[in-house]
């Protein structure tokens, strides 16, 4: 292995550029701007929707408490329920956050009459 270069890690031998995970330069751009428009919206979400005790945890910490939650799906006749594991964020909590994201929500438009 010479100057940190593996087989198939799409870096020539010698190149000190940082190994990316397309080879063109059109589908690394695409892929930064997903990124950055995560981050935003993660940050965007993180100071609107999220109670004082959440606000603070770091992004890493937003996405591995709220978005990797385990949860079984249980049908009953017509009714879907989620089952949601509450060792990472206590229920009281989880509802406050949806509550949180509900009110951003535009009111309904009246409607309309013939």
């Amino acid at each position: 292995m010479k100057g940190g270069y593996r087989p198939g890690s799409g870096r020539p031998p010698g190149s000190k550029t940082a190994r990316l995970s397309c080879m063109r330069f059109a589908g690394n751009a695409v892929r930064l701007q997903l990124h950055a428009l995560a981050y935003n919206l993660a940050n965007f979400l993180r100071t609107l929707a999220l109670p004082e005790e959440v606000k603070y945890w770091s992004l890493t910490t937003l996405r591995d408490r709220l978005v990797k939650i385990g949860a079984r799906i249980v049908r009953h006749g017509r009714a879907v329920t989620f089952q949601l594991a509450e060792f990472l964020v206590p229920h009281a909590l989880f509802r406050q956050i949806l509550a949180a994201i509900a009110a951003l929500r535009p009111p309904l438009p009246p409607p309309a009459r013939c």
